[in-house]
């Protein structure tokens, strides 16, 4: 796993994708898990099952990201469904590092919300 790309990747992911911050724990994971996998989906050519309002509202932040990440990230067309994988599941986890587990925000797990 490249490090560097994931790093870009991430780069992007904090300063353009307002989801990674909802107000809790739970909401912040589920953005994180639907989103990334609808953009790896998008991104090894997998098809997308969009039954239901929330398939529909990750695949359409995915859309986004994904059209974002191959402007600015020619590589990424480059490499193969297997590799794309390894850099998403690498994203995946340094998100939910710094956004949840490593998060000083107190409320993401406040019992009264």
């Amino acid at each position: 796993m490249n490090t560097e790309k994931i790093d870009q990747l991430y780069g992007y992911v904090q300063e353009r994708c307002l989801w990674q911050f909802f107000s809790r724990s739970w909401d912040r994971q589920e953005n994180i898990d639907g989103i990334l996998k609808a953009a790896t989906d998008l991104l090894t050519g997998k098809e997308l099952e969009l039954e239901t309002p929330m398939a529909r509202l990750f695949y359409a932040d995915a859309k986004i990201m994904v059209a974002d990440f191959k402007q600015r990230f020619p590589w990424i067309e480059e490499i193969g469904p297997a590799q794309i994988r390894d850099l998403m599941h690498g994203l995946k986890d340094k998100l939910v590092e710094f956004t949840i587990t490593k998060s000083l925000n107190r409320e993401l797990n406040h019992s009264l919300y």
